[in-house]
């Protein structure tokens, strides 16, 4: 893709500054020991100052630094007030805000909304360094602090807030963070190129209030860029839509379905030649073009319009295609530019090798950071993802073509980890990214590559133009391998098993050399309704992985095993689904250790269908698929409970479910059946419990008898509520009572469903 400038065509804005600082200072002492009587650039970050290419603010602040910036840090100031804010004086050209590299509501909560009392990016793994919403309160700190100062936010919570979006937290449509925030600008995605750009325009004296223009960026407007003509959204909603690529002589245009097949362009006439007049190419359709998005107060109040906006900013990802965003806000609007072009190989060598320390700052001493003891020796070798599993909100952030660093700054990498790591004991822990085995792929086809508008490049299936030769990872493995002193290349990113099964040799390679015993992946499910849901491949290619897997591991004299993931209460997972997976977890004696209900993450599309409870993978219309999604507390703890079958504590719960679908069946010791029968010493519990909560059971169900449950509160990490037996009481009668309504017309509503999310018997 053309890009106008590379990261490092700029010239130096301070040229004195050849060496770069031991690390980033983040004192005025450090800064005096440096010569610096002010700082250009102070980004203020939610995480623990770590020099590592695995930590955004360690990657930005050493970028800008490499072009003549002076650039300070602040982490975890006390936002109680702005004197942390001010510790390093006024810079002279932006605050940098971000809450780093974890969204701080999913850092601080559990899937469940509950409080963690840990933080692994925080020295001695200490909950509570950061605010919720930091991105919000560390800008409003920042104006506080020096009011003129701009203020630019990024990281992966800005990033995924740019648009007015569903929040799990509050359970409802917000603002763009950058209404919120009041920020001067917000840049989106890996920020390496809209930064550079950003930097040096400040420093060369335009104003902020004109930085509009600039990719990868969010901006406060009253209107659209002067110049841009615009289209409702509404004409655009067509999945999988490929716009036409106009012909250099001017031909008829042609689209992806065509590249790869014979041109039928007749460009001269073999029995007369003729001059040609060469004629500018049309414009693209796309460029200096705009989509207006339903305003958030439409978003807001109508479901059908929220998948809808969601469906066109997922479509408008291709930095080759993508259309400019523009949606109101009251008064106001926000503009998103497109995407960043992405960084090519050596410009991702560049960012890769600038000087950084790979230890914490000083500061900390000897306290340890949990996410950094994770990632010391691990190396990122890629960026981007073309997977779009719609949980997942990668390919929303860093996009889904693959940029690559080059073998060598990957070996020159693992060089510098054998000098810097203290105690480096031979052994790297990972070589991967959001992806283990997407290195050097891509699409075979420039020309559609810049079209394309597929959220996924390898669902439902993978795409004919999709180069899946993984000779590169090979390549790069073995190279890897050979650095004198390294004994060990492990693979502890996630393998995407259904690129890897198109390659066996890629899997030869990773069971004979790279497999510590386990290897993890990702079914994700073993049902086909969230499976689609999810946008990830059936259980037949697991199968086809596992059995390559398990053929090279025995060639290779190893016994070696695979570790599933699932994910449990997923949107378009039903009970049925749940008992299904797990009766194949007994049938292939997994037990699963640690398990993950559904997080609603902002922007992914899986959080669209979870709040909306349409199918917003496909045109959004008032017939579309309405899907179901676990929302309930317990019906979302039944399924996390039936991913761990095994564990006693859920017995209950899953009996209980088991019976209300009618598959009692299952409850008993044969072979097929998913749990035990109750015991004598389950029942004398259960009747003892029973009947100390007897009267606040009965009360509860309106004078019926209680269906005693185990308490939910054995799934969380609350303590037990005294006094609550989990009753199907307001649950099961709801807020108008145990009676049934009836409709204007008369008739009866249907049925309600119990806490699990299932219609008891006798009303069915």
């Amino acid at each position: 893709m053309q890009v106008e400038s590379t990261l490092f065509t700029y010239p130096k804005y301070r040229a004195e500054m050849k060496r770069p600082a031991p690390f980033l200072p983040m004192s005025r002492k450090e800064m005096d020991r440096l010569g610096w009587d002010s700082c250009d650039i102070i980004i203020v970050t939610g995480d623990a100052y770590v020099d590592h290419p695995s930590f955004g603010m360690a990657v930005i602040g050493r970028m800008l630094e490499s072009q003549g910036f002076r650039v300070g840090i602040i982490s975890q100031p006390d936002w109680s007030n702005k004197n942390d804010f001010m510790k390093l004086g006024k810079p002279n050209l932006y605050f940098g805000v971000t809450a780093g590299n974890m969204d701080s509501m999913i850092n601080r909560y559990t899937a469940e909304r509950r409080m963690r009392h840990d933080d692994a990016y925080t020295a001695g793994n200490i909950g509570g360094k950061r605010p919720d919403r930091a991105v919000t309160v560390y800008t409003q700190r920042c104006k506080e602090a020096y009011k003129q100062v701009p203020v630019v936010i990024g990281g992966i919570e800005a990033s995924l807030r740019r648009i007015a979006h569903y929040d799990y937290w509050s359970d409802k449509i917000r603002r763009s963070v950058i209404l919120d925030a009041k920020a001067d600008i917000l840049v989106y995605g890996n920020a390496e190129r809209p930064l550079v750009e950003l930097s040096h325009r400040l420093a060369d004296g335009e104003p902020i209030s004109e930085l509009h223009n600039i990719r990868g960026t969010t901006v406060i407007r009253k209107e659209p860029l002067s110049g841009w003509k615009g289209m409702d959204s509404r004409k655009i909603d067509q999945l999988h839509k490929i716009d036409p690529i106009p012909h250099p002589y001017g031909a008829d245009d042609v689209g992806c379905k065509n590249l790869s097949g014979p041109s039928d362009v007749k460009i001269f006439d073999n029995d007369a030649p003729k001059a040609i007049s060469v004629q500018p190419a049309r414009p693209k359709p796309w460029e200096k073009t705009y989509v207006l998005l339903p305003s958030f107060e439409k978003v807001s109040g109508d479901k059908y319009l929220y998948a809808h906006a969601s469906r066109i900013l997922h479509q408008e990802q291709n930095p080759g295609c993508a259309r400019a965003l523009f949606q109101k806000h009251a008064e106001r609007a926000i503009w998103v530019n497109p995407p960043a072009w992405p960084l090519n190989t050596d410009e991702m060598d560049g960012v890769f090798g600038l000087a950084y320390a790979r230890v914490p700052h000083p500061s900390y001493g000897k306290e340890v950071i949990p996410a950094y003891d994770m990632i010391k020796t691990s190396i990122n070798i890629m960026r981007g993802c073309f997977g779009g599993c719609s949980f997942c909100s990668i390919t929303e952030h860093e996009g889904r073509i693959i940029q690559s660093r080059s073998q060598e700054s990957i070996v020159n990498e693992i060089k510098d980890i054998q000098d810097k790591v203290p105690g480096f004991t031979g052994v790297i822990s990972d070589l991967g990214g959001p992806t283990a085995n997407m290195y050097h792929l891509g699409c075979k086809s420039e020309k559609a590559e810049k079209t394309c508008r597929r959220i996924s490049c390898i669902f439902p299936d993978i795409c004919g133009h999709m180069d899946t030769d993984h000779q590169p990872t090979i390549d790069l493995y073995r190279a890897a391998r050979d650095v004198p002193g390294i004994k060990k290349i492990l693979i502890a990113s996630g393998v995407r098993y259904d690129l890897a099964s198109e390659d066996p040799r890629y899997v030869k390679e990773l069971a004979t050399h790279h497999v510590g015993g386990y290897l993890k992946i990702a079914p994700e499910h073993t049902e086909e309704g969230p499976l689609n849901k999810m946008m990830k491949p059936g259980m037949g290619t697991y199968d086809k992985f596992k059995e390559l897997f398990d053929k090279y591991s025995k060639e290779a004299g190893k016994k070696q095993y695979l570790i599933p993931y699932f994910i449990s209460a997923h949107p378009g997972t039903t009970n049925e689904d749940m008992v299904n997976l797990a009766l194949w977890l007994k049938g292939e004696k997994f037990k699963l250790d640690q398990v993950q209900n559904f997080y609603p993450s902002p922007m992914a599309n899986a959080t669209t269908i979870y709040h909306t409870e349409l199918n917003s993978l496909k045109n959004v219309k008032h017939t579309s698929e309405q899907v179901t999604v676990p929302k309930k507390g317990r019906q979302r703890k039944l399924h996390k409970a039936l991913l761990r079958y095994h564990d006693e504590a859920g017995w209950p719960m899953i009996r209980e479910a088991l019976i209300e679908m009618g598959k009692e069946k299952l409850i008993g010791s044969g072979a097929n059946c998913l749990v035990p029968a109750e015991s004598r010493q389950e029942r004398e519990a259960r009747r003892h419990k029973g009947k100390n909560n007897g009267n606040k059971s009965s009360k509860s169900t309106g004078g019926q008898k209680a269906l005693t449950r185990f308490s939910e509160d054995q799934f969380s990490d609350r303590k037990p509520r005294g006094g609550k037996s989990g009753g199907v009481g307001k649950q099961g009668a709801g807020k108008g009572g145990n009676g049934q309504a009836k409709n204007s017309a008369g008739s009866k509503r249907p049925p309600k469903k119990n806490a699990w999310g299932t219609t008891p018997k006798h009303q069915r």
